[in-house]
């Protein structure tokens, strides 16, 4: 009998070697190698393979909307795209003990009366789960658990029980005795994924399958995962902080980059249905170095407090400090208040904050950001009441950006008076608002209108 032939994986980049290596040569991590069984199909899987698989025309075929069903939670169906679609792969990420499996036994609560939901745990036991559930309030008699890691037998319960919705808790605790690798490494990830995948999509079963984060952030493995899944999910929150970011960073049924706001109590995670109002309540009343931006994630707009706290530096080099805010975008925004603003921050440290655990990228920010900063540094507090929205390009210019009209509601709905806009949207408004809208060219206009230059 032919020995069955092996590849190695490693499983921080998912580079293949054809023998093991003590030190991976596509990303320099030592003793990462996995070995992996390279599957073979016989010539009767291949003529099957060619009937059933005949191109035909896409005309012929008939496009149907995803049958979904609704989560009981309006933060989670928007992020979802409307609801979790039947026979869907779902991958849910994040830190331990951030919610995650908090979060999907509330989910198994709301779906009672769509049908049996199976629990499969490697984790934790049928007491420890119960009594989270009872802490819960979970009572949903179709709720069916199984302790278990070898993905056959979840197979074989999937297959006998037919579920509605299967949850695994979580994927790198399950193994198959055909991979020789241990459990939670690339291949043993991979393979077990694939399983389910196929298995699920045939039967038309829905299911959420519950990842760890490396110290990086990315889940646990390569990143094909991502790819084999039809959306991927990240819990997101400060570890000191109750609220919770649920972002869709993958969704092939709805928007990508959509978030919803969840709260950590004692009966579990609530959600934020206004984020905006939640973000915003704890400023101030008139402090410098503190501004109100308006961001879009996803389809909804957010306001977001930023703050920003300059200081003379003791070393000859000023250092530049960002949480919540790419470090190298805050580096070519501080070169554009130097060289258009006229202000010298060449002495200076400067630290930037988004308040409330919020990870903003979109460039409307960026006169948000120049603002709460030259207002820290001249000590001059913007406004209470007003909003700032904007992209900097390199000559100082405020660029257009999109959905401003969705931003100016969202600002008017929370009662603020004055918006600082580009001069490029404000042309192109149509509708009326309560607000006094003011458009400005460039940074140096915009300081000046603030009273900051």
């Amino acid at each position: 009998m032919a020995k069955p032939k092996t590849i190695f994986v490693c499983s921080e980049c998912g580079n293949e070697s054809p023998k093991w290596l003590g030190k991976c040569p596509a990303c320099n991590s030592w003793n990462t190698f996995y070995e992996q069984k390279i599957e073979k199909y016989t010539d009767e899987n291949k003529v099957e393979k060619k009937i059933n698989n005949t191109p035909k025309p896409l005309n012929t075929f008939v496009g149907q909307e995803a049958d979904r069903t609704s989560t009981g939670y309006l933060e989670l169906d928007r992020v979802l795209g409307g609801g979790l679609v039947k026979g869907s792969l779902i991958l849910l990420g994040g830190e331990p003990g951030i919610g995650k499996s908090t979060l999907i036994l509330q989910l198994c609560e709301k779906v009672q009366g769509e049908g049996k939901v199976l629990y499969a745990s490697g984790e934790e036991s049928a007491e420890q789960i119960k009594l989270r559930a009872d802490r819960l309030e979970v009572k949903n008699d179709e709720l069916l658990f199984l302790g278990e890691t070898d993905i056959d037998v979840v197979k074989d319960a999937i297959t006998e029980i037919k579920p509605k919705l299967v949850i695994i808790d979580s994927i790198q605790t399950m193994y198959s005795d055909e991979i020789s690798a241990a459990a939670g490494s690339v291949s043993q990830v991979r393979e077990i994924t694939a399983q389910i995948m196929r298995i699920c999509k045939a039967q038309k079963i829905t299911t959420i399958i519950i990842g760890h984060v490396t110290k990086e952030g990315n889940i646990a493995g390569p990143r094909v995962l991502e790819h084999m899944v039809d959306t991927v999910l990240y819990l997101e929150g400060e570890r000191y902080n109750t609220y919770r970011i649920l972002r869709a960073v993958k969704n092939r049924f709805g928007s990508t980059n959509e978030i919803g706001m969840f709260e950590m109590k004692q009966e579990g995670m609530c959600e934020v249905t206004n984020p905006s109002d939640i973000l915003i309540t704890e400023r101030e009343d008139n402090p410098s170095g503190s501004c109100i931006v308006a961001s879009i994630e996803g389809t909804r707009p957010i306001l977001v407090e930023i703050q920003a706290l300059t200081t003379q530096t003791v070393f000859g080099l000023p250092k530049r400090t960002a949480n919540g805010f790419d470090y190298n975008r805050l580096s070519v925004l501080m070169a554009v208040i130097e060289k258009r603003a006229g202000l010298s921050l060449g002495n200076q440290d400067v630290y930037l904050n988004i308040a409330g655990g919020m990870k903003l990228s979109e460039p409307a920010v960026d006169l948000g950001i120049i603002a709460t900063v030259a207002s820290a540094y001249k000590n001059v507090a913007i406004p209470k009441t007003t909003v700032m929205m904007g992209e900097v390009g390199l000559t100082g210019e405020i660029r257009r950006i999109n959905l401003i009209e969705k931003r100016l509601k969202e600002a008017e709905k929370l009662g603020f008076k004055t918006c600082i806009i580009p001069e490029n949207n404000k042309k192109g408004l149509k509708d009326e608002y309560k607000l006094d809208i003011i458009g400005v060219k460039n940074i140096g206009e915009a300081l000046k209108r603030l009273g900051i230059k």
